[in-house]
């Protein structure tokens, strides 16, 4: 509201009478309309961002991953890759280096791979598929692999991808072995007799629920487990059997005690080959390739929507609490180095 004052002339002689007329100004209804343009504006850049997210994940098959470059000539036009596992071999980290091997394997200029692992492994699934896909490409260029911090369990296990030609290096101080499987499973019967939970599930099978935290394992669903986890093992022992020459079954099983191996232990013990940083197997594998001064490239995955906002990869992973509570209880055989697995 304002104040318009208006001056009506009087007589002569007579004092002039001073009339007050209250108006409406412009600026409360000015200020709703700011406001809900600005809030037009911010629904549109959301719905604009929502679009966007969903047209890279509908093209994400199609996008290969960024080439960067590591160190090297920066004109040479022969190449060499690093692929890394630097995380728990999981989605989306499995997906990204198949996405790369792949992409190894298409272009002419690599002429060779470097797999850097630093991982204490993951799901057997998940190990399997990067090791089959790095058995193919060893067939048509040559991969050696670095071993840092941690190689164990499912980080070794693709590390024999790379093949009985492969020369394998780890850091003075990298821990690799843990040769084995683990399935979580925790036991709340005592909680639940405790506290009156009774679980009484609806199934078709006597198995269906073997699995139930609620109650104790029954020697019959022992058994079964235990003969799908020996599955995972022995396949895990034939492909250390398969891809290190100076081990036979025999020694891998020996050494398949779920143990870890310091770098010392794992050469002594032919787990690896040598005792080195990236630089040296980077040395080792160029001349392999006879090559003088290549171009070391890396690569990086298309980064989401989510990505951008947390900054964290792990950010693709689902936020729903029943959709994660729901994923937890499924079953997972796991090549981990770790007594208490996380539960992707």
């Amino acid at each position: 509201m304002s104040d318009t004052t208006v001056f009506t002339p009087g007589t002569k002689g007579a004092s002039q009478q001073t009339i007050l007329v209250q108006t409406q100004t412009p600026s409360l209804w000015r200020g709703w309309l700011i406001k809900l343009l600005l809030a037009a504006l911010v629904l549109s850049v959301m719905a604009n961002f929502g679009l966007y997210s969903a047209y890279r994940q509908y093209f994400a098959n199609v996008e290969p991953p960024k080439e960067r470059y590591h160190s090297g000539s920066t004109i040479a036009a022969e190449k060499i890759a690093l692929l890394r596992m630097e995380a728990t071999i999981m989605p989306p980290y499995t997906e990204r280096l198949i996405q790369q091997i792949e992409h190894v394997a298409k272009d002419p200029t690599v002429k060779g791979a470097l797999l850097v692992i630093d991982s204490p492994g993951g799901l057997v699934a998940d190990s399997h598929q990067i090791y089959h896909r790095l058995q193919k490409l060893k067939k048509e260029k040559p991969v050696f692999v670095q071993m840092k911090r941690m190689a164990a369990s499912g980080g070794y296990y693709i590390a024999m991808g790379a093949g009985p030609e492969a020369r394998i290096f780890a850091e003075p101080t990298t821990w690799t072995g843990s040769i084995g499987v683990i399935l979580p499973r925790y036991d709340f019967s005592k909680i639940a007799e405790k506290y009156g939970i009774a679980s009484d599930p609806l199934k078709t099978g006597p198995f269906k629920d073997a699995l139930n935290p609620f109650r104790p394992m029954e020697e019959s669903e022992r058994k079964l487990w235990s003969n799908i986890i020996d599955q995972s093992f022995q396949k895990f022992i034939t492909v250390i059997d398969d891809n290190r020459d100076e081990l036979d079954r025999q020694g891998v099983e020996a050494l398949a005690t779920g143990q870890i191996y310091t770098a010392d232990d794992a050469k002594q013990n032919h787990l690896i080959d040598e005792i080195g940083y990236q630089e040296d197997s980077l040395e080792a594998l160029k001349e392999k390739l006879k090559l003088k001064n290549p171009r070391i490239i890396t690569y990086e995955s298309p980064v989401t929507l989510i990505d951008l906002v947390l900054g964290n990869a792990k950010a693709q992973q689902t936020t729903d609490p029943w959709k994660s509570f729901v994923e937890s209880t499924v079953p997972r055989a796991m090549y981990y180095c770790s007594w208490l697995p996380t539960l992707p």
